[in-house]
């Protein structure tokens, strides 16, 4: 009887330790923020997302209207935040790699919420 409690007992403790691993873990070597680049003669406005305590890092984003639009996910953010949706843009996409993004070109300005397939992860894009 005192083995078998002592066998619980050490999997309940290597069970906490391995979840505080993972909730305590620090992204933010691996979060890069907005960005803007310009290409040619054209700006694109080249914004990178990153994952910092359970949400998007920038979860407020400012954006140019009329002013394309490039937004990629860098390593940090993984599940089911990498299925990204602005649903009053009418954009969905998931972003298998940081290499992948969506782009679009906001026409209209205003603020518009942006999540992860599950609504577990929000932010705001704001339009200027």
């Amino acid at each position: 009887m005192k083995n078998k409690l002592s066998l619980y007992i050490i999997g309940i403790l290597v069970i906490i330790v391995i979840a505080s691993h993972f909730m305590l873990r620090n992204n933010e070597n691996n979060i890069t923020g907005n960005t803007t680049a310009t290409t040619s003669n054209e700006s694109i406005q080249k914004i990178v997302i990153g994952m910092k305590n359970y949400n998007y890092y920038p979860n407020v984003i400012k954006v140019k209207s009329g002013i394309p639009v490039s937004i990629s996910l860098d390593k940090s953010v993984d599940g089911c935040f990498r299925d990204l949706t602005i649903r009053k843009l009418g954009i969905h996409k998931y972003l298998r790699t940081s290499k992948d993004t969506i782009e679009f070109i906001p026409a209209k300005a205003g603020e518009y919420t942006f999540a992860c397939s599950m609504g577990m992860g929000t932010g705001k894009l704001i339009v200027e």
